[in-house]
């Protein structure tokens, strides 16, 4: 079980200022790429191929929920507990807040959307669909930049590494929680994500220094082949285009 949140306000005791805030980064290169790739994927549907409008569907579903609950995280980790400790990054935070509100105000008019695409396959409201997440997809650009650029250097500077590391644990285990609902492959689709967002030269390092053995081994031995059978299902005729 995740570790209960520590108040906002004084450090916890024992631990220290400044955390390695790198991670981010690649989430929000999976998001860059996810919502570049899901208008095209949508719009390349034959009209009335339901089969692949259902495939094309479930993934769409999965970054929408993707998205949903890696701005809730951050809600709930990150800004109160900056502007307690760094007041002047106020301004900001209130930027951020906004952000996820316009982000959530268009994720609730692209979501009710996808069912009646998926059902009919319709070319029309999948060009109306695709057109709703490309405008999305230029909010989360604007907004991913300015997190990196405005938020980044302070939470480093003024969490710890354990409050930092929070976010990557609650996430991996409402993920795991909830694989009923998000499909059996859920966890080897985040891990086979972030490996594609590190630049190849990179990953063996990364994996080694990121990913703890036993992980690596599950990965090896089953996680890799259902990453793989994901993106070739997304991608059938063609390669997965790169992330990085």
């Amino acid at each position: 079980m995740v570790t209960k949140l520590p108040s906002s306000g004084a450090m916890p005791a024992g631990q220290h200022p400044g955390c390695d805030t790198s991670g981010l980064i690649l989430v929000h290169r999976i998001f860059r790429w996810l919502y570049t790739q899901l208008p095209e994927l949508v719009r390349e549907v034959k009209p009335g191929d339901l089969e692949r409008a259902a495939i094309v569907g479930r993934y769409a579903h999965l970054d929408f929920y993707a998205l949903h609950m890696h701005h809730e995280t951050e809600d709930i980790a990150l800004w109160d507990r900056l502007t307690s400790r760094d007041p002047g990054c106020a301004l900001h935070v209130d930027q951020m807040r906004a952000q996820h509100a316009e982000v959530a105000a268009q994720l609730a008019r692209i979501e009710p959307q996808l069912a009646p695409w998926t059902a009919t396959a319709d070319p029309r409201l999948g060009d109306a669909f695709a057109t709703d997440i490309e405008t999305l997809r230029d909010t989360l650009r604007a907004h991913l930049m300015q997190e990196e650029d405005d938020i980044l250097p302070v939470a480093g500077a003024v969490l710890s590494q354990q409050e930092w590391d929070w976010m990557e644990e609650h996430t991996r285990e409402h993920l795991a929680a909830h694989r009923k609902e998000l499909g059996k492959d859920i966890m080897s689709l985040q891990v086979g994500l972030l490996i594609a967002s590190v630049p190849e030269e990179e990953r063996a390092d990364w994996m080694r220094k990121n990913i703890p053995a036993p992980i690596r081994l599950l990965y090896v031995l089953l996680m890799k082949r259902q990453y793989d059978r994901a993106m070739r299902e997304l991608y059938p005729d063609r390669p997965v285009p790169a992330m990085v």
